[in-house]
């Protein structure tokens, strides 16, 4: 009897996993107009696409994700997700856990400078960003690790004439406590080395020292002049700080 029971229950529970890994997406997910979040919702739960993905009524792209049900057994919902919004791509192992943690791994990702894909970009600024994170953990949508690099490429100041200003790398080590990156140039006008702090605002503290390359642009010498004198060795102090 005992056996027939366990029996029972193993069927029943392989009957659930079948249902669960076959069942339409869409089911979950609705899609369309005027209240759905997607355009169209295709495959199953647990490898499926949501095509035209908006929040808040901002467009996001289409998502792509595959779930791995093994770490439900922890607790934890845990999918790989695949983002394109041209010309912007990205991908990354995202981890949802108890206490309100969120956590990415392998996170690659390929973006304009867009004030609609990046808030607070100014309209003039052009570049692109590329990011390598190993590892970023929050908790209760606080940053508490950072662990990878975050590029600005081919940067360009379109205000007036076109302007290049460089590119530039900051790379977190990562560990607990305060969030701290080293910064420096890769390539362009400027020579530049420095440290950006992240707060729990949140927000971001920049400081470092900042100098012209031989053959940088009349307009970024002179606007390097806003930050003071120089010293002996032609380096200027520059400090900025913001929120998110």
């Amino acid at each position: 009897m005992k056996r027939g029971v366990g029996i029972a229950l193993l069927a029943a529970v392989a009957f659930a996993l079948i249902f669960l890994a076959r069942m339409p997406a869409a089911w979950v997910l609705p899609a369309a107009a005027p209240h759905g979040p997607c355009v169209s919702v295709e495959g199953p739960l647990w490898s499926g696409t949501c095509t035209g993905l908006s929040v808040q009524g901002t467009p996001v792209g289409d998502v792509s994700w595959t779930l791995q049900p093994l770490r439900l057994l922890s607790g934890k919902l845990a999918a790989h997700l695949t983002l394109v919004q041209s010309p912007a791509q990205a991908a990354a192992d995202l981890e949802l856990g108890f206490g309100g943690r969120v956590t990415a791994r392998r996170l690659v990702a390929d973006l304009p400078l867009d004030p609609q894909l990046v808030p607070g970009v100014p309209q003039s600024l052009h570049g692109r960003a590329h990011l390598e994170i190993a590892l970023a953990e929050f908790t209760h949508g606080v940053l508490t690790q950072l662990a990878g690099r975050i590029e600005a490429r081919d940067l360009e100041d379109r205000s007036g004439a076109d302007t290049a200003l460089g590119s530039y790398v900051v790379i977190f080590p990562g560990g607990s406590g305060e969030q701290i990156g080293k910064l420096h140039d890769t390539a362009g006008p400027l020579a530049l080395e420095g440290t950006l702090r992240l707060t729990p605002q949140p927000g971001f503290e920049l400081q470092g020292l900042i100098a012209p390359r031989q053959g940088a642009a009349p307009e970024v010498i002179n606007n390097l002049r806003f930050l003071g004198p120089p010293d002996a060795s032609g380096r200027r102090q520059f400090s900025v700080t913001g929120t998110f």
